[in-house]
C-alpha cells in the first residue's frame, strides 16, 4: 500500500511540471506503468485546457444565458471542482468516501437530476386544449335527425326486395 502511494506521489509530480517521459529510471516505477502515467498526464492536460477556458468565460457571459443552461453550466463546474478534490484526496491516501467531499458530490448529483427533470419537462410536447377538445367532441358527435335525413342519400334508406 505504502508502494502505491510513493508510485502516486510520483504520479502527482509528472502533473506538476515533469514529464511522464522523464521518468526512464526503471527503479523508479515498473515500467508496467510507463503506458498509464503517460495516458494520466495527457488527461490531466485536457482537464487543464477545460479548466482555462472555463476560467476566461465572464460572469456577465454567463448571465446571457437562459436560466436553466446557468444552472448546468454551474453544476457542471461544482461537480468538477469536487471531483478533482476526490482525485487529490485519493492521491494524499485519503480514503474520499469518509471526507464530506462524498456528501456534497452526492447533493451535486441530485441537482443535476432535478435539473435533467426539468429539461426534460420543457421538451415534452405542450398539449392544444383546443385542439384536444375538438378532437374529443368530433369523435362523440351524434347525428341529429335533420343531418340523418341529408345523409341517407337514394339507396340507403329502404331496402328493396331481391324477387
Amino acid at each position: 500500500m505504502a508502494r502505491a502511494r510513493a508510485m502516486a506521489a510520483r504520479g502527482v509530480k509528472a502533473c506538476v511540471g515533469m514529464e511522464a517521459s522523464d521518468y526512464t529510471n526503471p527503479e523508479e516505477y515498473p515500467t508496467e506503468i510507463h503506458d498509464y502515467l503517460a495516458t494520466f498526464e495527457q488527461c490531466l492536460g485536457s482537464v487543464e485546457e477545460m479548466l482555462k477556458a472555463m476560467m476566461l468565460v465572464s460572469r456577465s457571459d454567463v448571465q446571457k444565458l437562459e436560466p436553466l443552461e446557468q444552472a448546468k453550466l454551474d453544476l457542471v463546474s461544482v461537480y468538477t471542482l469536487n471531483s478533482l478534490f476526490w482525485v487529490y484526496l485519493t492521491v494524499q491516501g485519503v480514503n474520499p468516501k469518509e471526507h464530506p467531499v462524498k456528501q456534497e458530490l452526492e447533493r451535486v448529483k441530485t441537482y443535476m437530476n432535478k435539473v435533467k427533470e426539468i429539461a426534460e419537462k420543457k421538451k415534452a410536447s405542450k398539449l392544444d386544449k383546443g385542439a384536444a377538445s375538438r378532437f374529443v367532441r368530433n369523435a362523440l358527435w351524434e347525428p341529429s335527425t335533420e343531418s340523418e335525413k341529408k345523409n341517407k342519400g337514394p339507396g340507403k334508406g329502404k331496402k328493396r326486395k331481391m324477387d
